[in-house]
């Protein structure tokens, strides 16, 4: 964003529409128009493919249904390799592929039809929580626990071995949610704030199914976690000593 969009994080953001539906996409693309967004359109997942070759949006606007390639895999190929941010469109009945999205890394999700003022609303909420500054260098940490290291600015997970882990969006956050109050009971609510924002109306599900998915990650024993536990009736717990390095520094915090 440029000008007057870096000023407030949303006028004059650029906005790339990825949907099929012609009916839908030109008369949305022209409410945004109207309302000081810069739109770009894409009928397919290829065409936005080829689209953000020459051009980079602020945020893009994905339909999960499409034919072809469909909205999750872009959504999951944006994400991990051009860390847009993403408000999925999906229709009522897609609830399933609505939180998967999430869980891979989308910001927020509209369920057609839609109010156009309120996916303007969410547009500029995502812009903001996207433009906010970039942490401070003691915030820039590196975690260490049971031979595992979290670097925060590389994203990158090494395990006791020191082998790269591949995690995605979500299960970074919420890792990073966990290291930052090991041994402490976080709710649900209390992690939907940390990893995605009350903004994001994720489901309590979604994130048994984030904890689920890093489990499998870190866990030796998916059966028996001894990393994240459960806590009946009060949400999770990250059970295990952090170390917290700061940049430059080799001496840890606890």
């Amino acid at each position: 964003m440029t000008g007057a969009a870096a000023a407030n994080g949303t006028t004059g953001a650029r906005v790339l529409i990825v949907d099929d539906e012609q009916d839908l996409r030109e008369p949305l693309a022209g409410y945004l128009s109207g309302q000081g967004f810069t739109v770009l359109q894409a009928e397919s997942a290829a065409d936005a493919r080829s689209l953000l070759l020459q051009e980079k949006p602020d945020i893009v606007l994905l339909d999960i249904m499409m034919p072809g390639e469909d909205g999750l895999s872009l959504c999951r190929h944006l994400i991990e390799t051009k860390s847009l941010p993403v408000i999925l469109l999906t229709a009522r009945g897609e609830a399933t592929d609505r939180i998967i999205g999430l869980e891979i890394g989308a910001d927020d999700y509209v369920t057609k039809p839609f109010e156009p003022r309120e996916l303007v609303a969410r547009i500029r909420s995502v812009l903001r929580r996207a433009s906010r500054p970039a942490p401070a260098a003691e915030e820039d940490a590196w975690y260490e626990f049971e031979g595992w290291k979290l670097d925060p600015l590389k994203r990158q997970l090494t395990d006791p071995e020191g082998a790269a882990v591949a995690v995605s969006s979500a299960e970074f956050r919420l890792l990073k949610a966990f290291l930052d109050h090991p041994r402490q009971v976080l709710d649900r609510d209390r992690l939907l704030d940390m990893v995605q924002g009350r903004e994001a109306h994720l489901f309590d599900r979604a994130v048994d199914n984030q904890v689920s998915r890093l489990r499998r990650k870190i866990e030796s024993d998916r059966g028996d976690p001894r990393l994240i536990q459960t806590v009946w009736g009060g949400g999770y717990r990250f059970a295990a000593d952090v170390r917290r390095f700061l940049p430059g520094s080799s001496r840890a915090e606890t």
